[in-house]
């Protein structure tokens, strides 16, 4: 009897003694996986056509990265479903801190629409970098040369103002909609894959208007092309100081876009800390900074925590909007 229970013993401690090594091994790798992180190159996932805001930032950012990460970062643009098809990319991702994502305000939308399979709640946000009000900008050559006239002809013209967004479901799209629904006005609604294929679009003499940021036609109409008639913010853009906001014509809409650094939401800590801190250095760089100001984006940088506060914000009001708007499902 007492063979038998020293027996017991001497296996359950063999036992444990295994179950300990097994466990060890388990966690070991991924451990020194995250105290390596990167050893090699990162793929950011960029959900709109090259041009526009969000590549533009993306670009700025991997570029003032290089000197705070040991691997470069490298810009890939996946297009499509209004962000949808690069959001998902990034959600679906191997969470291993090697192909992160630009995040944007979509994360928040794009759901409640139905044509997504992510939350934003399958995100870890890492930080914000930049936001944009919708503005609405014409050809400089239109017949309306201020937002009064543009609204009135679109009153007496149902339907036959085309604006171009950047995609069904996202942010210009909803300012769009959002701003019919405060004025009572039809819009033709145009989507395309990104702000700079709508403002192409727009120079073209395909659709009428557009409603992306400021910053994305901000050549354009430096070179005398276009005209920007109203700014959807709380205050005038300092770019642009000239242009009223669209609180100024008894309108109070305000509409705007976020962009920032995401991953997926089972990335390890101890890379999401390594991106963090990274970012951050890469955010306060006076060579990112600079950069955005020359292309007139509006540096907005917020560190992960402060960030998710902001999605989880605005994750509500937008489908309370959506919602009003008939848009959400």
């Amino acid at each position: 009897m007492k063979v038998t229970t020293r027996l017991s013993r001497r296996a359950l401690t063999v036992g444990l003694s295994a179950g300990v090594l097994i466990a060890a091994s388990a966690t070991l790798p991924g451990t020194a996986f995250a105290a390596d992180y990167p050893t090699k190159p990162i793929e950011l996932i960029v959900p709109y056509a090259a041009g526009g805001g969000t590549d533009l930032v993306a670009r700025a950012f991997a570029d003032a990265a290089k000197k705070h990460l040991p691997q470069p970062i490298g810009v890939v643009n996946k297009t499509g479903g209004g962000g949808a098809v690069g959001l998902t990319e990034i959600m679906a991702a191997r969470p291993d801190g090697y192909k992160i994502g630009m995040g944007t305000v979509e994360i928040t939308l794009l759901p409640h629409m139905g044509v997504a399979r992510f939350t934003v709640d399958d995100f870890t946000p890492v930080a914000r970098l930049n936001a944009e009000p919708s503005a609405i900008t014409v050809k400089a050559d239109s017949p309306w040369k201020t937002f009064e006239e543009f609204l009135d002809y679109a009153k007496t013209n149902p339907g036959k103002v085309r604006i171009g967004n950047s995609g069904t479901g996202a942010i210009w799209h909803l300012a769009a909609e959002a701003l019919a629904d405060k004025t009572g006005t039809t819009f033709n609604h145009v989507p395309f894959d990104g702000a700079n294929p709508a403002v192409t679009s727009l120079l073209g003499g395909h659709i009428e208007a557009v409603s992306v940021s400021p910053a994305e036609v901000s050549s354009q109409l430096a070179a005398g092309q276009l005209r920007m008639l109203a700014v959807m913010a709380d205050q005038r853009q300092k770019a642009f100081p000239d242009v009223p906001t669209l609180k100024e014509k008894g309108i109070d809409l305000t509409v705007a876009t976020w962009r920032g650094i995401v991953v997926p939401k089972k990335t390890p800590a101890a890379v999401v800390e390594t991106l963090r801190t990274a970012s951050k250095a890469a955010a306060e760089d006076q060579g990112f900074r600079d950069q955005l100001a020359k292309m007139n984006l509006t540096w907005a940088y917020a560190d992960g925590p402060e960030f998710g506060q902001v999605m989880q914000k605005d994750n509500a009001f937008f489908k309370g909007m959506m919602t009003k708007l008939g848009m959400a499902k």
